[in-house]
């Protein structure tokens, strides 16, 4: 009876030690984490969970534990504990934010934009930043329509409007959707004269139309200018004048074109040459 009761002592003592021992850890844990040494903090946390014992410790404490394992760059365990933090309703918009963070960085994009849309909805604050970071996932998930309704949203809040309209405009042109492209352009110039980016690509856009209009005058024309040397009619006809004034009327909407292409980008080379052949003509 007395070696039972001896082994009987020695087992809950071992069990008290070891709910201290926990304890303490958590207790350490908080500190490095308050003092942003989250490899140690993590480490402290993981190995106290591991041996709880009877100590109990509060659901909530997995939102912290969640936090060290993302800063010390643990991301998948991360995920893992701020799932456990959302069940247990503890920062949960904040927890939503930080899984899609961690997805971000396993390049789990597709992911991350469904956990954004959990901190969006789930946050009472101001969510521009959200919307943006959910953009760039999208974007990179290629999830072209979450992509462009949250880049419009940024535009709209004024949060990196002008990084988010080239990154909508970049999508649409992905998509090849030309007619949406070329407006998202004309919208960033609007609002972000001078924009070294999209001032140039719509200026690209003009002078390919510019291009289009003088073919088809140089076409209007060459014709004419073929059944002149076939004899079959003169220049003073007024068929052939016919001919000629259709032509202009292309020429005359190319310069128009064009000219909007050298305001945006006067280095153009393409641009400026075009221009001096239409003059040439008229």
């Amino acid at each position: 009876m007395k070696k039972v009761l001896l082994l009987f002592v020695a087992v809950c003592v071992s069990v008290v030690l070891f709910a201290q021992d926990a304890a303490e850890k958590i207790n350490q844990a908080n500190e490095a984490l308050q003092g942003k040494d989250y490899a140690k903090a993590f480490a402290l946390y993981e190995d106290a969970m591991s041996n709880l014992g009877d100590v109990q410790v509060p659901d909530a404490i997995n939102y912290n534990i969640g936090l060290a394992a993302y800063n010390s760059k643990n991301f998948e365990k991360a995920i893992t504990y701020f799932d456990k933090a959302i069940v247990a309703k503890a920062n949960v918009a904040k927890a939503h934010d930080y899984k899609a963070r961690s997805y971000n960085k396993l390049k789990d994009y597709a992911n991350a934009v469904a956990s954004y849309e959990a901190a969006i909805a789930g946050n009472e604050g101001d969510t521009k930043a959200l919307v943006y970071n959910a953009a760039i996932a999208a974007y990179r998930a290629k999830l072209s329509g979450k992509a462009i309704a949250f880049f419009t949203q940024s535009v709209e809040s004024g949060y990196k409007g002008e990084t988010a309209q080239y990154y909508k405009a970049a999508v649409l042109k992905g998509d090849k959707k030309d007619d949406e492209y070329k407006a998202a352009l004309e919208e960033a110039v609007a609002k972000f004269p001078g924009d070294k980016k999209m001032a140039p690509a719509l200026a690209k856009i003009y002078v390919s139309e510019g291009n289009e209009l003088y073919k088809k005058g140089a076409a209007v024309l060459g014709a004419a200018n073929e059944k002149v040397n076939a004899g079959s009619l003169k220049t003073d006809d007024a068929a052939y004048i016919a001919e000629v004034a259709k032509a202009k009327v292309e020429f005359k909407a190319a310069i128009v074109v064009l000219e909007k292409a050298k305001a945006l980008d006067a280095t153009n080379a393409n641009a400026q040459a075009l221009l001096d052949a239409c003059k040439a003509v008229l």
